[in-house]
């Protein structure tokens, strides 16, 4: 599924989806912040026979062992440039439509209002091959304004379904221009009100939308944006779940702002009728099969958590401690099985404690304290590691008042500092004093609020194994110098230091090809790129006039072997895609593939790999096998039960493997 759009203005990028952390909505212009979470001339190809491909060594200084015949003319030619006849000024806004479609349209929207524009309106622009040639369709949406704010909504089901709103430059009021055919062709609607934020579609019909107005009247569209029905008012926030039921919170006194009187209802039959679920309601979340709310105590402003698993039918109080107005919570990740939620500590100390809970999410147990989370917004660097099960990465505030990066391998059992890479070092002092001191220190969110020099967060994905790219340092505590790019193949076991100095990078071919460009102020005309997961990198010149660069885009899903780099020169947008995929002359075969066991330290231990009461298996690519995974890898893995041996006094572990299940058929079961 794919569903991903992003904002490209001024040399920066910035995702429109939302963030790892779930915090509680704040006043009316957070709630608008929150409430969008849920959103030419083409040069030929250079003839030029200067060097352009170089094979380097990593930074292990072993010699590259991956031989590939032919890169430099086969990259070559696969290098498209395009350039568009816009200023440096519009913000541009970017969407993949569809997986594997190929298609992606851009959009230059507007951040002011319209009275103050004398002139212009938005342009669109269509690729449908991967962003390597573009064709302008601005007569699709002639005379209209795309806001910032609502860029371009694209359907979560890959059915092709694409929806602009934009302000109508002639006449006034706001028009909606939906596409069932990838943007090929939009069909324009007039809209009986001004929307307050992007469209919400229905996350199992595409064609029922749902939209909040400037007055907080909640409308809601059964055929696509057609026709539109209003069906509440007083609306703070709505959200949809994966049952076709619209939750939403409500104050009869018209202001979002009045903090725990809200109401918290829920309508099954698309507006038809309504269930009050809870009442003085502060904020809520869904997340997983939970319905997760912050409710007033009736004692002056405390509040506590109240957690239901059956759509708010029966609620329960969540065993974590209450709070004040001068503190929040936040909901860092909720699942089908569980709930990590920070609790900010009194008084203005920047961090809290996570509790994890049980698979009801009554039952919290203190996860790890002193969790950095400076605001209620997303200023912590918590980040669940998708690439491996039960892996959480995170930093806290020690006592000695550093900042330290810490990992658990067991959905928050258990968290322990990162082992330092094998070739980065710390600084003598800290290596002769303190050794146990030498650790690696990830930078994520918490860094980039500091202005801290790091362009891309952690990064990694289900389809590639194991694998994480992020940027770090080596040391006692977490340094404010240039950060260099750390690997890992084992999902944070181990490290290896890649890259010196920050990069933008992407995971492509489900792990079997990553990429990275240097991350400075001067023109560049440099990508590098690896096919053993880190190891060693070569380097390819993908243009003789080199552009400031903005960007990376890749298709989500890391599946893709197009990427896009996106920048300017000249006072012109540019975009150079490049197409790696004639770089591998051979599709991978079952001899390209190797067994390896997840989370395992020990391999003469019986229970080696044991995490979360089972062991798991993966057949991943050999580092030296050079070849194309394809758009239809699949993960290959197989699980089978651990040892019935466990410390009763490890009450974390206890609860959270073996306190309500069972293996049965080789399978959990809730009993």
């Amino acid at each position: 599924m794919i569903s991903v759009s992003c904002m490209f203005a001024l040399g920066l990028l910035s995702s429109a989806a939302p963030g790892s952390g779930l915090p509680e909505a704040g006043s009316l212009s957070e709630l608008r912040r929150l409430q969008r979470d849920f959103g030419r001339d083409v040069e030929p190809h250079s003839s030029e026979k200067s060097e352009r491909f170089e094979r380097s060594a990593g930074l292990n200084e072993q010699t590259c062992r991956a031989a590939l015949p032919g890169a430099e003319s086969n990259l070559r030619n696969n290098t498209h440039t395009f350039t568009f006849t816009l200023s440096t000024v519009s913000p541009l806004w970017l969407a993949w439509v569809g997986e594997g479609s190929g298609v992606l349209l851009v959009l230059t929207t507007f951040q002011v209002p319209l009275f103050m524009m004398l002139f212009g309106q938005s342009n669109l622009y269509r690729s449908e091959d991967y962003g390597k040639t573009f064709k302008d369709v601005t007569h699709l949406i002639n005379h209209t304004f795309i806001h910032t704010e609502f860029g371009i909504a694209s359907s979560p089901d890959d059915s092709g379904k694409v929806i602009l709103v934009g302000e109508v430059s002639e006449i006034g009021g706001f028009r909606l221009f939906s596409s069932q055919d990838f943007g090929l062709t939009f069909v324009p609607n007039d809209m009986p009100f001004e929307p307050l934020y992007q469209m919400q579609f229905n996350p199992r019909d595409s064609n029922i939308l749902l939209s909040l107005s400037i007055t907080l009247d909640l409308w809601l569209s059964e055929d696509f944006g057609g026709t539109w029905r209003k069906i509440h008012d007083s609306v703070c926030m709505v959200r949809w779940d994966l049952n076709n039921s619209i939750y939403f919170t409500a104050n009869y006194n018209g202001s979002c702002n009045d903090k725990g009187m809200l109401e918290l209802r829920k309508t099954t039959d698309y507006g038809q009728t309504f269930q009050t679920i809870a009442t003085r309601v502060y904020s809520f979340v869904l997340g997983g099969k939970f319905v997760i709310a912050s409710i007033m105590s009736g004692k002056g402003t405390e509040r506590m958590i109240h957690v239901s698993v059956d759509g708010g039918e029966v609620w329960n109080m969540a065993q974590i401690p209450m709070i004040n107005h001068e503190q929040f919570y936040s909901v860092l990740e909720a699942n089908q099985d569980m709930i990590f939620i920070h609790v900010d500590d009194p008084g203005d100390s920047g961090f809290g404690t996570i509790y994890v809970s049980d698979d009801r999410g009554t039952v919290f147990s203190k996860s790890l304290e002193r969790n950095v989370y400076t605001t209620t917004g997303s200023d912590t660097d918590f980040t669940a590691i998708k690439s491996l099960r039960g892996v959480y990465m995170t930093t806290i505030l020690t006592e000695e008042g550093t900042m330290e990066t810490v990992i658990t391998f067991d959905q928050g059992a258990r968290w322990q500092a990162l082992r330092p890479p094998k070739n980065s070092h710390c600084d003598t002092d800290t290596s002769t004093n303190r050794p146990h001191k030498c650790r690696l220190h990830i930078h994520a969110s918490y860094s980039t609020t500091l202005k801290m020099n790091i362009p891309d967060l952690p990064h990694s994905q289900p389809n590639a194994v194991g694998l994480i790219l992020a940027h770090g340092s080596v040391g006692d505590a977490e340094s404010a110098l240039s950060p260099n790019v750390y690997v890992s193949d084992d999902g944070g076991y181990s490290w290896l230091l890649a890259l010196k100095g920050p990069h933008h990078y992407e995971i492509l071919d489900s792990g079997g090809l990553l990429l990275a460009v240097e991350h400075t102020n001067s023109p560049v005309n440099q990508i590098k790129f690896s096919t053993d997961e880190g190891q060693c990198w070569h380097t390819y010149n993908f243009t003789s006039d080199p552009i400031y660069f903005g960007a990376m885009v890749s298709e989500p899903g890391s599946r893709a072997m197009n990427v896009s780099l996106w920048g300017y020169r000249n006072r012109k947008k540019v975009v150079i895609t490049i197409d790696f995929r004639n770089l591998f002359s051979r599709d991978c075969t079952e001899g390209d593939y190797v067994e390896w066991l997840a989370h395992s330290v020990d391999p003469s231990g019986s229970d080696d790999g044991c995490v979360l009461g089972y062991k798991e298996s993966f057949l991943r690519l050999r580092k030296d096998s050079v070849c194309w995974n394809g758009r239809d890898y699949a993960v290959t893995k197989k699980l089978w039960p651990c040892p019935l041996t466990l410390d009763i006094t490890d009450q974390k572990t206890a609860r959270s493997v073996w306190s309500r299940r069972r293996w049965w058929a080789g399978r959990w079961s809730s009993v």
